[in-house]
């Protein structure tokens, strides 16, 4: 026997215990394979709290969309693991659980991580950065190694051509390829914007619907553009990637890294720190924001929900001040968290001078008004934003507190804009518009999604401030603190015990509710968790406080 011999046996056996272990035990015994996992969930007064809970399976969609991920070899380069090491879980969320893997067949742990981990990606990013970053990462990372995925997307070969539709709007020339990605005789319609290079991304909801060609600051002057259009296997497998790390419930909430209470922090103007700031932008945020700072960066077709901020026009959503702009501390809040459910990711993985001095590039840099290049209009410098307003610490919540928000909800009359369960569906949702002209949805205050932070705080500062440039007004004057907070806390609860994806509400035991909803309760870690007591069966959707859940089948 010879060193060869070794070798090859020692081949043979690894690769042979990895098929028994990855390929043949899963499936000769499945009773082996642990669905509990901790996870984190909102209890109807806004708290959140770690318990044991089940992992759910994916969806035939998701399960279509793993395929596509394994049939791509996007495993080769990410893993699907985080160590209990500090600087995973600074970087990437809570160490793995053996439950989050129940359902994966084969596993895809990975073995390289020449990209970033996808463990905890799941809502970090919206749909439409992942759509963006697909058709060529290289817009939104310049650095980025990625290979594009055009492939997934269909792309028509020629151009088409932008037309007068007879009544006032721009639309899309009636050809057969068109024909087969809207209904140009629907009347419900859809505004796309392309990109100031031509290129119009087309998502699938706009197959029922009549496009509107939107540029209200010629975003686009071309007479034609080219179509990258949305297709099955590409929301499957953006699907896919949207439900990792989703087992765990609400963990992103309680991550530590991106929470930042710092509102009034002001640096004064320093022209070093804005020349390192406009490498910043250029590395990280011009393929959104554009290189002017004017919402139209290459990116920017593909936010067809929410389109990237117009730093020129000096419009900020979030702020602590009175006045219209924000301190640096407010917005080192909002690069540092990002802005939930939109394509603003969070950058607490950047170092804070570059966060500190990127902002002083926007200040300085792009918030000036243009219009007459003989004399800029820089806002910050002609119009420095006031001291932050005091908001003091959160009362106690209680089911009183509940109740006088609900009131004030009606009273506010909330529910005309989000709806009376506040799902976003209020009867002058589909109206609504920014300053700009493009469509702005209301939130759906149930997906505990909150753009300002998932905080009851958060709320309070958005319900104290308004948003500026959209349609939600400040109600500061209108209702006492008292009022604000217990509709601050009424709003969190819209989301209490739903599951942060689909939004679904979760199976929990009435007892585990209750225990939950215990203020005194400590579950603020994993291995803090709430253990519910399993020989109490779930039975169905929890019932809110203060109700009796039915029995099972009743």
């Amino acid at each position: 026997m010879n060193v060869r011999f070794f070798a090859l046996f020692a081949g043979v056996f690894c690769i042979t215990l990895a098929v028994v272990t990855q390929g043949v035990l899963p499936f000769v015994e499945p009773s082996s394979r642990t669905t509990r996992v901790t996870s984190v969930v909102r209890t109807d007064f806004g708290q959140l709290k770690w318990t044991v809970a089940e992992a759910t399976d994916y969806t035939e969609q998701q399960r279509r969309g793993r395929n596509i991920y394994l049939r791509e070899g996007c495993w080769y380069c990410h893993s699907q693991f985080v160590r209990p090491v500090t600087g995973e879980i600074r970087r990437w969320g809570p160490v793995s659980e053996a439950g989050e893997y129940a359902y994966d067949v084969p596993h895809l742990l990975g073995t390289r991580r020449i990209g970033p981990d996808l463990t905890r990606v799941g809502l970090k990013y919206s749909d439409e950065w992942h759509l963006a970053h697909f058709y060529d990462p290289r817009m939104l990372v310049p650095d980025s190694i990625m290979a594009p995925y055009r492939g997934l997307f269909h792309e028509p070969d020629a151009a088409v051509r932008i037309v007068d539709d007879g009544t006032g709007n721009r639309t899309l020339e009636r050809t057969e390829v068109t024909e087969g990605l809207f209904d140009f005789d629907s009347k419900q319609a859809i505004q796309l914007t392309p990109n100031a290079y031509g290129l119009l991304f087309v998502p699938l909801k706009a197959r029922e619907r009549k496009p509107i060609i939107l540029t209200p600051n010629d975003e686009y002057t071309g007479e034609t553009v080219s179509i990258a259009a949305e297709t099955e296997s590409l929301a499957a497998l953006v699907s896919y990637v949207q439900k990792l790390g989703t087992n765990r419930g609400k963990w992103r909430d309680l991550f530590e890294p991106q929470s930042l209470e710092v509102m009034d922090a002001t640096m004064p103007r320093s022209e070093e720190w804005i020349a390192y700031g406009k490498e910043v932008y250029e590395r990280r945020c011009i393929g959104c924001h554009g290189a002017k700072g004017d919402g139209n960066g290459p990116a920017a077709t593909f936010m067809f929900n929410q389109r990237p901020r117009d730093f020129t026009s000096a419009v900020f959503k979030f702020r602590l001040t009175k006045e219209p702009l924000p301190t640096d501390g407010d917005m080192l809040r909002t690069i540092t968290r990002g802005i939930r459910g939109t394509a603003m990711p969070p950058w607490y993985e950047l170092p804070l001078n570059d966060r500190l001095a990127v902002i002083q590039y926007i200040k300085y840099e792009l918030a000036v008004d243009r219009s007459d290049p003989a004399s800029p209009y820089a806002f910050f410098v002609e119009e420095p934003p006031g001291p932050p307003l005091y908001i003091g610490r959160p009362p106690t919540p209680s089911q009183t507190m509940l109740d006088r928000g609900k009131e004030v909800w009606q009273v506010a009359k909330c529910w005309e804009c989000h709806g009376q369960g506040g799902k976003g569906d209020g009867e002058k949702a589909a109206g609504l518009k920014d300053d700009i002209g493009f469509a702005t949805p209301p939130a759906d205050l149930t997906s505990g999604q909150f753009k300002s932070g998932p905080a009851v705080e958060d709320i309070f500062r958005t319900i104290t401030t308004g948003l500026s440039g959209t349609p939600m007004p400040s109600y500061r004057d209108s209702f006492s603190d008292e009022d604000r907070w217990a509709l601050s806390y009424f709003v969190v609860a819209l989301s209490a015990y739903k599951d942060p994806l689909s939004l679904q509400p979760l199976r929990i035991k009435q007892e585990a509710r209750a225990a939950l909803n215990d203020l005194d309760l400590v579950a603020d870690k994993p291995e803090r968790a709430y253990v519910p007591d399993p020989s109490v069966p779930a039975s169905g959707p929890p019932a809110p406080p203060g109700e009796k859940q039915a029995p099972a089948g009743g």
